[in-house]
């Protein structure tokens, strides 16, 4: 019998049908384009991809987590 390996895990590993499958990553693309649409940006970088938006409450209104280093993360006060 013909198949071919479905290699993307983490969002699709707990779907029990290709119907589950379909509406999951049709949620995850509607989400994207919401994403779009309030100022999130995707940006190319030698370890991947990355997510970004300009302002960080809005990141954390998401509950994203900031993969940036503490040492870029760090406010400084006067």
């Amino acid at each position: 019998m013909a198949y071919f390996t479905w290699k993307e895990t983490g969002l699709t590993a707990d779907c029990a049908s290709l119907a589950a499958m379909a509406a999951r990553l049709e949620e995850a693309a509607a989400l994207m384009r919401r994403m779009a649409t309030e100022g999130f940006a995707l940006e190319r970088h030698s370890d991947g991809q990355h997510i970004t938006h300009p302002d960080p409450a809005v990141f954390e209104a998401y509950g994203f987590i900031n993969e940036e280093s503490p040492m870029r993360q760090l406010t400084l006060l006067p």
